[in-house]
This record gives C-alpha cells, sequence and structure tokens, in this order.
C-alpha cells in the first residue's frame, strides 16, 4: 500500500473509531512517513510481530491501560493485509488481550470492498470473555472467526452486481 492509500485510510479509521479507542498496528507503520505520524499522533498501539516477547508485553500494557483508563482496543485479528478474497487464520493476541482484560470481544465490524472505494460493515454481537483463561484461546479465537466467516460469506454473496448464493 503506498504512503499516500495509507495515510488516506488511517484519516477515514480514525473518522470512524468510536471515542476512546485506538488500533493496533505492526511497529514497521510508525516508520511510514506522513502516515506513520498520523498513526502515532492518534495514539495508535504499535506491536512488534517480529519479537513474541515485545508483543506480549505492548498486549498485557494494553490490557492494563483498557481497564484502567476505559480504553478500547481495534485490533484486525488477521494480522496482515489480504487480498484472498476471504479471511486468513486469526492470529491469538487480540483473543490474550481480551480475556487478559477478562471483557467482551466485540466484533465491531466485519468489512468486506464491494465497489473501489466503498466497503459493506457489518456490526455482530459482542463475545464474552469473563471466567476465560489462556487455555481458552484457541476454542474463542474459532468460534470469533467462525461468526465473522459466515457474516463474510453473507456480505460477500449481497453484493451489488452479484446475485444471492455466489453467481454473478
Amino acid at each position: 500500500m503506498s504512503n499516500k492509500r495509507l495515510f488516506c485510510f488511517s484519516l477515514g479509521m480514525m473518522e470512524i473509531l468510536p471515542g476512546r479507542c485506538v488500533p493496533i498496528a505492526k511497529r514497521e507503520l510508525m516508520y511510514a512517513g506522513t502516515a506513520g505520524l498520523a498513526c502515532w499522533l492518534a495514539g495508535v498501539i504499535f506491536i512488534n510481530r517480529k519479537k513474541t516477547d515485545d508483543a506480549i508485553s505492548v498486549m498485557t500494557e494494553a490490557a492494563e491501560t483498557m481497564l484502567k483508563e476505559d480504553v478500547r482496543v481495534w485490533v484486525f485479528p488477521e494480522g496482515t493485509r489480504n487480498h484472498s478474497g476471504s479471511l486468513l487464520p486469526f492470529k491469538r493476541g487480540a483473543f490474550h488481550l481480551a480475556v487478559q482484560a477478562q471483557i467482551y470481544f466485540c466484533l465491531k465490524s466485519v468489512l468486506h470492498p464491494t465497489l473501489p472505494g466503498k466497503c459493506t460493515v457489518q456490526i455482530l454481537p459482542g463475545v464474552p470473555t469473563k471466567g476465560l483463561c489462556a487455555d481458552d484461546v484457541p476454542a474463542l479465537a474459532d468460534k470469533v472467526r467462525g461468526m465473522m466467516l459466515e457474516t463474510f460469506t453473507e456480505i460477500s454473496n449481497e453484493r451489488p452486481g452479484k446475485e444471492p448464493g455466489g453467481g454473478h
């Protein structure tokens, strides 16, 4: 993604985020020129995906901040851009964060590009994590991915110019 597109995406995302909400992004974006600066100024939580210990400590700190300061965190559970037309397997960091903070894992949106420059957003119900522990994370991740994949498929079949059931 070019810096110009990344900058526009970052500004657009900041506009639609709910109050007191910050996204998590890979650390490399911090060095993406103007887009990186905009993300840093907006309070984006940067995570070093190449160093697991660093990523875990950032997520632990994020969980503490969420509870202390009533902050919400927006996580992209696939962990990377996806051009496949479906959902990639989910990384587990977001689920560890939700379990650690004992909060609802809110499925705020499933995005699907419909036409160039547009996307469909579907809000799903939250998933409780109260009482769950680290051993429950794989099942939680699978459950949430299943819910999102089902909605993603429904949205895909409702795209303009596409007949229900997947035909063109």
